[in-house]
C-alpha cells in the first residue's frame, strides 16, 4: 500500500486533485452515545524545563479537549497524565502510568479502542528507548508488556524524539503504532505533537471528505504538516514519522511504499454505527447507507490499478458525491 505519494504536495491532492475541487465537503458530529468502548491515555511526561513545560501542557490540553468536544469522550473514558497533577489529572510517573493500565484492564474488552499518546522527550541507548516520566521511565520493552495486558485495538502514538525504537518494539498484529522518527539516531526536539493535538479539528485533514478523519488521515496530515514546519524555518527536516500497523515492525513514511496502512485507514475515533444507532435509531439506514459508501470508497481505491484513469476519477466521483449527501444528512438530523 501506498501511504499517499512519494513527492511532497499538498495532502489534498493525494487522492485526485480533480476529485478534491468538489465543492460539496462536509462534517459529520459527532453523536452523544453511551460510549464505554473508546478510551484514551494521554501523557505530557517530564519537561526538562519551564519552556518545554508551557508547550507540553498545551499541547495535551488541546488534543483532550478535542476529544471531549469533537468525539464526546467522557470522564471514564478519558486518562490524563503530566508532570504536575491537577484535577482530572495525574501524576506521569511510572506508577500513574501502571494504575491507569491496571484501570484499564478491567473495563477494556476485544471490542475496545484505546488511544495512547505520548508527548514529551524520549531517549535511546542503543538497546531500548524511553519515554521521560516523572521518576524512573519505562522502557519500551515494559510499555510492550503492558500493551499486551489489554483486549482490543490498540493506537499508540509515540511524539517524541527518538521514537522509532519504541515503534519496532511495540509493534504486533492489529495494533498501530505511530514514531514521530524513522531511526533512533533522531534525537532533536519534534513537532509531531503540536499538529496530531489538533488534526481531528482541522477539516483539511479529512482526506478523503467523507467527513471523518481516520488514524490514517491523522498520521497523513500531521506528516505533511511537520515537513511544511521545517521549509518555513529554513531548515532540514530532522524528524521522518513513521506508521506501523502491519506487525512487521518496520514502519512506513508517509508516501511510502508498504502494507502498513491497511488497518489504520479504517479505524475511527467517532462512534461506531452500533453506538449511533442505539441513539439514532430512526436513522439506522442513513448509517447503514454511510458505512457502505465508505467501503465501496475503499474498495474502489484498491482497484485502481485494474481502472483507466477516467473510469477511476468518474468512479470515485460519484462515491464521493454520494457519502458528501449522506453525511450531510445526517450531520443535519444529528446535531
Amino acid at each position: 500500500m501506498n501511504l499517499g505519494i512519494p513527492e511532497r504536495c499538498s495532502l489534498t491532492t493525494r487522492l485526485s486533485s480533480y476529485v478534491f475541487s468538489l465543492t460539496l465537503i462536509v462534517t459529520v458530529c459527532s453523536v452523544h452515545a453511551d460510549a464505554q468502548e473508546r478510551y484514551a491515555l494521554i501523557i505530557s511526561g517530564a519537561s526538562g524545563g519551564a519552556l518545554y513545560a508551557e508547550r507540553y501542557d498545551r499541547w495535551r490540553a488541546t488534543l483532550v479537549s478535542s476529544l471531549r468536544s469533537g468525539f464526546r469522550f467522557q470522564d471514564d473514558q478519558l486518562f490524563v497524565l503530566a508532570e504536575k497533577p491537577g484535577p482530572d489529572v495525574g501524576r506521569a510517573s511510572r506508577e500513574g502510568v501502571r494504575q491507569v493500565i491496571d484501570n484499564l484492564q478491567a473495563r477494556m474488552t476485544v471490542d475496545s479502542l484505546l488511544l495512547v499518546v505520548l508527548i514529551g522527550h524520549g531517549t535511546f541507548d542503543g538497546t531500548d528507548a524511553k519515554f521521560n516520566l516523572v521518576g524512573p521511565d519505562l522502557e519500551a520493552r515494559e510499555w510492550d508488556r503492558l500493551m499486551d495486558t489489554l483486549p482490543g485495538q490498540l493506537v499508540i502514538v509515540n511524539t517524541t524524539a527518538a521514537s522509532f525504537p519504541f515503534m519496532e518494539r511495540l509493534a504486533a498484529p492489529g495494533r498501530i503504532v505511530i514514531a514521530a522518527t524513522d531511526s533512533s539516531a533522531q534525537r532533536y526536539e519534534t513537532r509531531f505533537a503540536e499538529f496530531f493535538s489538533s488534526v481531528f479539528e482541522v477539516d483539511s485533514s479529512d482526506i478523503n471528505k467523507d467527513g471523518r478523519v481516520s488514524i490514517l488521515e491523522a498520521f497523513l496530515f500531521c506528516s505533511e504538516e511537520v515537513g511544511r514546519w521545517y521549509e518555513r524555518q529554513g531548515q532540514l527536516a530532522t524528524e521522518r514519522p513513521v506508521l506501523e500497523d502491519s506487525g512487521d515492525g518496520i514502519g512506513t513514511e508517509a508516501g511510502g511504499e508498504g502494507m502498513d496502512g491497511l488497518i489504520a485507514r479504517q479505524v475511527f475515533l467517532d462512534q461506531p454505527i452500533e453506538s449511533q444507532v442505539k441513539v439514532y435509531p430512526e436513522f439506522v439506514e442513513l448509517f447503514e447507507r454511510r458505512d457502505q459508501l465508505e467501503q465501496q470508497v475503499d474498495n474502489i481505491k484498491t482497484r485502481r490499478s485494474d481502472l483507466t484513469p477516467e473510469d477511476y476519477r468518474r468512479e470515485l466521483e460519484r462515491l464521493l458525491i454520494d457519502l458528501a449527501k449522506v453525511s450531510s444528512i445526517i450531520r443535519n438530523k444529528t446535531q
